[in-house]
């Protein structure tokens, strides 16, 4: 306590109420930059020091809540700002249903054409010879696009955060947040495809028992080659649209995740059937080029990790960010052993041209579902902290679909967008030829119900799961978005192959199912 009379007035600077301190309150160097003292009356006629403090946004030792609460003070809706007071919600709170739906749609419809095309591209390129000779590739394809898919995605998630939470609003911060994801995904990307590779050669080994070391290091070569060059390109494309998107007054929850999934699946595929042929074409003659390139790639991961280690954002993730994607890849492995099992089947060959379209379309709203949440949730404080918007309890469906906060409104959205989407891509397939399966009002019907269940399945899901992340003190962002991807998957699988044994069961002719 000060030996000076206390001082009752309170002096405004750059916009903040200040309370008069003494000189010697500010003697430590753990202060900020300077002060002016000047001498005042006080209305006792006794002498009194003023101290003007020189704001800096950036200055040692403001705390995160503070940069949030500078971020939030564009708004000029108050001259208050209390330290007692948090920040102002943002925008993506303030968003009416009407609003999300826009700004949801053309991403979502564009996700959608972008896993018809993947579907298109796989139609063509399974009769090339690496598809016939080196049959693993077809067992490569689910796993690398699932995992590609999940981190892509992972990383939409974390950049929208960011940005929503005012973390990229300056050069400085976004050239860090970029360096270090990039860095990030590359590490990731390079480990998930070899262990995809891993996976495709034991689940080809299994059946028969037979193994070709040059068909292995094909799979390694080709697998950690399209991971490297496909995170690279979306990566860029990712940090595009979302900068793009906070410049035009979008959210990019809205529109990140579902152009992270359409291009992830659609380039990661691409890339994989013309390096895998590219690769198989100089197997012969140039032996020593698969090992290479496989040893090429490997070879960068010390310098991607020592990027990865000097960004606080992303050295948790290196550390702490694997489980996810190893155990989504065995949920994923076992939407593919039922994918494999029903297609093999030629009365169910029909079904494989709408599984990328049925895993898709759920994967894309159920992420764009997961990463609002977790904005909304960071906006609110950090992991683990247990506030009220953060509730520990299983939330019950009435809460997740039918109650009058943002989140329950955007699963409302979501869920409206199935019905009218899936009509379009499955038009679409049809008018492109695409499958063996007529779309009569039948199967319709039936595969509108599988899709509405599997994303009411996954959007109660999210909300349960992202919220018991959280209050165990985990990011969502980093680690919900793989386990609902490959859930959907799975989910999504499992329905679409029960759909068509129940029609091929009551005898559908009309849509070819069982002929």
């Amino acid at each position: 306590m000060s030996s000076k009379p206390e001082q009752k007035e309170a002096h405004q600077a750059n916009g903040a109420v200040l309370p008069a301190v003494p000189m010697d309150c500010l003697a430590s160097p753990d202060r900020g930059q300077l002060v002016e003292p000047s001498g005042f009356l006080g209305p006792d006629g006794v002498g009194a020091e003023v101290v003007v403090l020189e704001s800096r946004a950036n200055a040692k030792g403001v705390r995160e809540e503070d940069a949030l609460l500078e971020n939030g003070s564009q708004s000029n809706e108050s001259d208050d700002t209390s330290t007692d007071r948090g920040p102002e919600p943002a925008s993506p709170l303030k968003e009416t249903s009407f609003s999300i739906g826009l700004q949801v749609l053309f991403p979502f419809l564009l996700a959608g054409f972008g896993t018809v095309a993947a579907g298109m591209v796989l139609d063509v390129v399974q009769h090339w010879d690496v598809f016939k000779y080196v049959t693993e590739v077809f067992i490569l394809v689910p796993a690398l696009l699932g995992l590609k898919g999940n981190l892509e995605m992972t990383l939409a998630s974390r950049l929208s955060t960011a940005a929503n939470i005012g973390q990229m609003d300056t050069p400085k911060e976004l050239w860090k947040m970029i360096t270090g994801n990039m860095a990030l995904i590359q590490v990731q990307a390079t480990v998930v495809g070899f262990l995809a590779s891993i996976a495709a050669v034991i689940f080809g080994w299994i059946p028969d028992g037979h193994f070709s070391l040059d068909h292995a290091v094909l799979l390694c070569a080709s697998s950690v080659a399209t991971a490297f060059i496909a995170s690279l390109v979306l990566g860029m494309i990712m940090i595009g649209v979302i900068i793009g998107s906070r410049k035009m007054g979008i959210n990019p929850d809205n529109v990140a995740t579902p152009i992270a999934a359409s291009l992830g699946d659609l380039i990661t595929l691409a890339l994989l059937s013309g390096i895998s042929w590219g690769l198989y074409k100089e197997l012969e003659s140039k032996a020593y080029v698969n090992p290479l390139v496989c040893a090429f790639f490997i070879a960068l991961l010390p310098i991607w990790i020592i990027i990865a280690k000097r960004n606080a954002a992303t050295r948790e993730v290196l550390y702490s960010g694997w489980e996810p994607v190893i155990i989504a890849m065995a949920i994923s492995s076992v939407g593919g052993l039922i994918l494999d099992r029903t297609v093999s089947d030629p009365n169910f060959a029909g079904m494989a041209v709408f599984t990328p379209v049925i895993n898709g379309v759920g994967g894309n709203l159920v992420a764009v579902q997961a990463s609002r949440i977790s904005t909304y949730l960071h906006m609110n404080g950090m992991p683990g902290e247990s506030s009220e918007a953060a509730p520990r309890k299983c939330p019950s469906p009435c809460s997740t679909f039918f109650s009058s906060d943002v989140n329950s409104r955007s699963a409302r959205v979501l869920f409206l967008l199935v019905v009218p989407g899936h009509l379009v891509f499955l038009y679409t397939i049809s008018s492109m030829q695409g499958g063996h399966t007529t779309l009569t009002p039948i199967f319709i019907v039936f595969y509108m119900t599988a899709a509405l269940l599997q994303v009411l399945i996954l959007l109660y899901i999210a909300d349960w799961m992202v919220h018991w992340m959280w209050g165990r003190d985990l990011d969502p962002d980093n680690f919900s978005i793989p386990y609902l991807t490959a859930l959907g998957d799975l989910i999504g699988t499992g329905l679409l192959a029960l759909s068509f044994h129940v029609l091929w069961l009551i005898g559908d002719r009309d849509s070819d199912v069982g002929d």
